[in-house]
């Protein structure tokens, strides 16, 4: 049976998303294991293989380049259509994708049309002979179940922060590959990409995420959050869904099961009490912190380090504290 492993790499304004690296990373440990190689593929305008170094240095052994004008934004219709026929070369085990917003659209499509198992969201994955056994989050994270699926190709999402990015010392090849059909063509397009505050650290690619809840008691206390958020250097600011229906946040910044899943090294709840709603779109970090008043607060139940106090309080000094650590790095 084929062991290949086909990693999609999603980039966005000619350049590479984080999930594409992650991707890659994914594709190398289960090739690893197996024994396979991993073939990374890429949509882009023209200009969008100078991208290729970044997927061989992380474990790509093939780079597939597609480059055509109809892919300068998101091309649905002729990603699918050449996805699905990629895939029906018969030469790969298992496809990869990110579950970001472009992945729960794409990996759908393009399991439909090559007629290929889809396991979404997964956060573990494992070939055992014949089998990918996968692991998912159910009842709101509050279950994680595994699932055995047989058959070759399988296709999967994995959920943004779940591989840590390796790189690797080989050196892969790169291959340009012909979009099937006309991209031009397509009759779904992207027309407009509009795109929030530029300067912001986008959830899904931040190491360090910092939420805030109603603990804050108002929408000026989000500042706090800001800076220490600045101190870190390297973290978003997130949000519970209560604090975005007030509108003290954008809906953009919101965590949890009707918003942002999110798998950060290190997730700092402020002032959050930890509905399941919430629980849902960050339990999987691999650190959280809580800071909350009510020692009772749920979202102490799930935290490796728990902090009982004001969070107005809090903050500040621990922002001072992160910002002297970082003088003696």
């Amino acid at each position: 049976m084929a062991a290949n492993i086909l990693a999609f790499a999603e980039a966005r304004a000619g350049e590479l998303r984080k999930t594409a690296l992650e991707s890659v990373t994914a594709a190398r440990s289960i090739a690893n294991a197996a024994g396979g190689e991993v073939h990374a593929i890429v949509f882009g305008a023209p200009g969008i293989g100078s991208k290729a170094a970044a997927l061989t240095a992380h474990g790509a052994d093939l780079v597939l380049v597609v480059e055509h004008e109809g892919f300068e934004r998101y091309n649905p219709e002729a990603a699918t259509a050449t996805l699905a026929a990629q895939l029906a070369t018969g030469s790969y085990r298992l496809a990869i994708m990110g579950s970001s917003a472009l992945g729960r659209d794409l990996a759908p499509r393009v399991a439909a049309r090559a007629a290929v198992p889809l396991a979404s969201d997964v956060i573990a994955l494992q070939l055992h002979g014949d089998t990918l056994m996968v692991q998912h989050p159910v009842n709101t994270g509050k279950v994680i179940t595994t699932l055995a699926i047989e058959g070759s190709p399988v296709m999967v999402t994995v959920r943004p922060g779940t591989y840590a990015l390796v790189e690797t010392a080989g050196a892969g090849r790169v291959e340009t590959l012909a979009p099937v059909g006309d991209p031009s063509s397509s009759r779904v397009r992207v027309t407009e990409m509009v795109v929030g505050n530029s300067a912001k650290l986008d959830l899904g690619e931040a190491s360090v995420i910092i939420s805030g809840g109603r603990g804050l008691k108002a929408a000026a206390n989000f500042a706090l959050i800001e800076e220490l958020a600045d101190a870190f250097g390297n973290a978003a600011v997130g949000a519970t869904r209560a604090v975005t229906d007030d509108g003290w946040r954008p809906h953009s910044d919101q965590i949890g099961q009707t918003g942002r899943w999110v798998s950060p090294d290190l997730y700092i709840a402020v002032g959050i009490s930890g509905a399941i709603q919430h629980l849902a779109g960050m339990r999987t970090a691999r650190t959280i912190v809580a800071i909350n008043k009510d020692k009772d607060a749920p979202i102490f139940k799930i935290a490796d380090y728990g902090v009982v106090g004001d969070a107005l309080e809090i903050v500040p000094a621990l922002t001072a504290a992160v910002r002297e650590a970082r003088k003696e790095l």
